[in-house]
């Protein structure tokens, strides 16, 4: 079999492992509103919607951190998306966020992720990004 032939099959098996649909965009700043009092959310750009695949980074236990007042957990995530999946003519950027629309796991509905990274490789069979959730 040809290293062509290996890295297709590898892709098709790595795509129908993804159960999961995601989101994934980018938010503007949220802004102010001083008539109502309210915090605006930014808007939003989304780069993907479709299938994923979302798994816990293996040594990631979770980390205690301090943001103002409040403690916050950090979890590492590894989500994988279809290696075919192509931007709307923007690179991927830590601080993007990915939401989990649909799962077979219902406690992952509604989670928002965050990305710290992607990883690129022309040998890989899904496009991975590492995500944080802050719980």
């Amino acid at each position: 079999m040809s290293e062509e032939a290996a890295l297709t099959q590898g892709r098709a098996a790595a795509e129908r492992r993804m159960r999961d649909l995601v989101m994934l965009y980018t938010q503007g700043p949220d802004t102010f509103d001083r008539d109502s009092g309210t915090t605006v959310p930014g808007t939003q750009a989304v780069l993907y919607a479709g299938k994923a695949r979302i798994k816990p980074v293996a040594q990631s236990a979770g980390e205690d951190v301090q943001a103002g007042e409040r403690e916050l957990v950090l979890r590492e995530l590894e989500v994988s998306l279809p290696w075919s999946t192509q931007l709307p003519g923007v690179r991927l950027l830590p601080g993007a966020r990915i939401e989990v629309l649909e799962s077979d796991d219902s406690r992952m509905r509604g989670v928002t992720l965050w990305v710290t990274g992607g990883q690129l490789s022309a040998q890989a069979t899904a496009w991975r990004i590492s995500a944080e959730e802050r719980t």
